[in-house]
């Protein structure tokens, strides 16, 4: 049987960037146990949607988190990303 958690890699990429925001596509993905590729999407599907913003700071990235946005699911839409960012234990959310 195959192992589940409760959390998405999305939201596993999201705590992650919360509380390293300089924090490079490989450690994360080392970290999460999923490819650079895979992180690299899941970056791009946060960008897109505005979760997340990234900057050039010489020659790394760094984001910035939109804490004010809502989850996703029709379920949670009254839920900012802050309250679980927040639940989550996540440093940099205040």
């Amino acid at each position: 049987m195959a192992e589940w958690t409760f959390l998405t890699n999305h939201a596993r990429v999201l705590i992650l960037l919360a509380n390293h925001p300089k924090i490079t596509a490989r450690d994360l993905a080392s970290l999460i146990g999923i490819t650079e590729r895979s992180v690299r999407n899941i970056i791009a599907d946060l960008e897109a949607e505005g979760y997340i913003e990234k900057s050039k700071e010489g020659r790394r990235v760094s984001y910035k988190i939109h804490p004010e946005l809502s989850l996703r699911h029709p379920t949670q839409k009254d839920q900012s990303i802050k309250t679980l960012l927040k639940a989550l234990g996540c440093k940099l959310i205040k």
